[in-house]
């Protein structure tokens, strides 16, 4: 993994608008603050390198070098990543009566960690009303309430960085595929810290397609309401097409394709719709509101998995192999659209300058044949 300095992550990603504002590099030191959704730098470093660069998701991210270290293989050209099992799944009997998004899975699973101690604290993103917020929680009461999509991009990831900061360890990590992206590059030790220790114990991808400009959804919805009187989001499945906002006084519903103007171009470039790079992948199940995607990666995820069953958090069952199809191929879609662009805007394997992704070319080649599969 190349690793450089401020300098670079500031005209390599901040400068190109590729930075998506996951936190990464906020709360590592002075330099980097995240404003309304923005990573901006204060003033400038001259380090040569820096964590802040080795961490970011958006800049020389080696896909052969992470794939090796967490499922000992080269990167390949399954949709949906590395993958042990796919379930679905929902809050079992224990949490049952809550206010979820969709199934309720990932909350489960959190508490599931917090309450048998696989976890000292979890790292989420939470708040009330439009502006969503990093946290650290160390109770299944707290988690519950984050228990909603935020939808906005957020800096959940300068709430572990500021974990680490106060001796945490043994941290579930909530995040979109982005943020788990970072997370597996900081997990790496990139930068050789001495007597290092992997401070997860799991890590919980979240599915995205995209995310939207805090800044451009708050303008987007000032127009509209009262936006001190947002409760909740959400996105139903297919073929629903809207995006949905919950107030005090009711629910409005408006077009994904107005929404989707709000969507920055970073996003166009990430090709992870299901956090490859988890322990363990939540999405909402399609046809199913009620009903979220578990994906199973890493032994320690499938740990958590099964005590949350025992336990009666969580409830598992076999995948419809259509709902298993349908998943593969918008996964496939998604990372065949974010090669193209970013090949053509030569953000891969570019040895003349940093490069957004280090990928074999025979991988590129065989995921733009693609039309999905497992490993």
């Amino acid at each position: 993994m190349k690793v450089f300095g401020a300098g670079e992550l500031v005209a390599n990603v901040i400068e190109k608008d590729l930075c998506i504002g996951c936190g990464g590099c906020v709360s590592l030191c002075p330099y980097f603050k995240n404003h309304r959704g923005a990573t901006v730098r204060l003033f400038p470093c001259t380090s040569g390198t820096g964590r802040c660069f080795a961490c970011c998701p958006k800049v020389e991210v080696d896909l052969d070098e992470l794939s090796s270290a967490y499922f000992n293989k080269n990167y390949g050209y399954e949709a949906t990543g590395t993958y042990q099992s796919v379930h679905i799944a929902k809050a079992g009997k224990k949490l049952d009566a809550k206010d979820f998004q969709a199934g309720g899975t990932v909350t489960a699973l959190v508490t599931a960690a917090l309450k048998s101690k696989t976890a000292d604290a979890a790292i989420l993103t939470g708040g009330t009303g439009l502006k969503p917020l990093p946290k650290i929680v160390k109770t299944a009461k707290q988690a519950a309430l984050s228990a909603h999509s935020k939808y906005a991009a957020a800096p959940t990831l300068s709430a572990f960085n500021e974990a680490l900061k106060k001796g945490l360890k043994n941290l579930a990590v909530v995040g979109t595929p982005c943020q788990v992206l970072s997370l597996a590059k900081m997990r790496l030790n990139p930068t050789g810290i001495e007597n290092f220790t992997d401070p997860t114990s799991v890590v919980i991808g979240l599915f995205c397609t995209w995310a939207l400009n805090y800044e451009k959804l708050e303008a987007f919805l000032k127009d509209k309401l009262d936006i001190k009187t947002i409760k909740k989001f959400d996105i139903p499945p297919p073929p629903a097409e809207v995006f949905e906002v919950y107030t005090e006084t009711g629910k409005l519903t408006f077009p994904l394709s107005e929404i989707r103007n709000l969507v920055p171009d970073t996003c166009s470039h990430c090709f992870d719709m299901t956090a490859e790079f988890a322990d363990i992948s939540v999405g909402v199940l399609e046809g199913r509101p009620d009903m979220n995607t578990l994906i199973v990666r890493t032994e320690r995820g499938r740990k958590l998995i099964e005590l949350a069953v025992k336990k009666g958090f969580l409830e598992i069952d076999d995948i419809p192999q259509n709902n298993l199809e349908h998943l593969k191929t918008a996964a496939a879609n998604k990372k065949r659209r974010s090669l193209k662009k970013s090949l053509e805007e030569a953000k891969i394997n570019n040895e003349e300058a940093c490069s957004y992704l280090r990928v074999n070319p025979k991988t590129i080649k065989a995921i733009a044949g693609a039309s999905g599969g497992r490993s």
